[in-house]
């Protein structure tokens, strides 16, 4: 056999060899790459938020029971009544870095506005023990919250989903299933703030590159192809001044929601303060849908 061919078949069998041995690291790789993915993500910060100054009156630690939570983990929660024992109930779902005690603010802002609110730590954040959270976990975190809200507020009509930059991603999820699973409808509305269309869409955004980054992530948080079946009105409000995400994604998900919805894009607001910002506008963009407590 010419050397040439014997050249040919050495280099095809160590080929072969090292593709054997990458197809057996793939899932160690893999693994390894979630991991990763699921740090950068969920950039949890511990402890007690620096500005969090105490729980106020009426405010409640709740413990959320369920049989898919293990020995080791639990489920905490703020359980904030409104003044009218007949108020509405919002479910609050928080971003990916402060737990509960960093959320406090914009947590008394919704309750002012007369809203009941249910507050829900992720698995691995705060008083929620648990590891790190996936795409998976939060929502099945959130459908647990859920379950205890309706049995707060029985009325479906009288049950919103608030959600803030990831947790926009989570409620729009929530709503989604709710709309999947049951002939009517399970909640009043669906309040997404400082959110995103998708985990590619955003993760291209931060890096400034348009190099396929989506192909390596195995976390969706697909609001895009989602919110157009939700089933209930739908505001999404958004910092124009928000450098953390761009306002433009709101923009992209409003014209992906079906009516009724409104689009508040707030002057002067960054990620966090929009709330605050838009004052009275909110609330009207509120009363608007239908959405408003009062």
């Amino acid at each position: 056999m010419p050397l040439s061919w014997l050249a040919l078949l050495r280099r095809r069998r160590l080929s072969l060899i090292i593709l054997a041995c990458l197809l057996a690291l793939l899932p160690i790789g893999c693994a390894k790459l979630e991991q990763t993915e699921r740090e950068l993500v969920f950039r949890i910060e511990p402890g007690t938020a620096r500005w969090f100054n105490g729980l106020p009156a009426g405010l409640e630690d709740v413990q959320l029971q369920s049989p898919e939570l293990t020995a080791e983990e639990s489920l905490h929660a703020w359980w904030w009544p409104a003044s009218r024992q007949d108020a509405p109930a919002l479910l609050y779902l928080h971003g990916s870095r402060w737990n509960l005690t960093g959320q406090l603010f914009r947590i008394e802002q919704l309750h002012a506005m007369g809203f009941s609110v249910l507050a829900v730590d992720y698995r691995g954040f705060g008083q929620s023990r648990g590891a790190l959270p996936s795409e998976r976990s939060v929502y099945q975190d959130t459908a647990i919250a859920w379950q205890h809200l309706a049995r707060l507020q029985p009325e479906p009509g009288k049950r919103f989903i608030y959600g803030h930059s990831l947790g926009g991603a989570v409620a729009v999820n929530l709503a989604h299933e709710l709309a999947s699973e049951h002939s009517s409808a399970q909640a009043g509305g669906l309040i997404v703030e400082s959110s995103f269309t998708n985990l590619g869409d955003i993760a291209a955004a931060v890096t400034h590159t348009s190099l396929p980054v989506r192909w390596l992530l195995s976390q969706d948080f697909d609001s895009l192809g989602k919110i157009g079946a939700v089933g209930v009105p739908v505001l999404i409000a958004h910092g124009r001044d928000d450098r953390y995400v761009p306002s433009r994604f709101s923009e992209e998900l409003f014209a992906a929601a079906s009516e009724p919805k409104q689009l508040l894009l707030i002057d002067g607001a960054n990620h966090n303060n929009g709330l605050r910002m838009a004052g009275a506008n909110y609330r009207q963009a509120l009363q608007t849908l239908g959405l408003s407590p009062n």
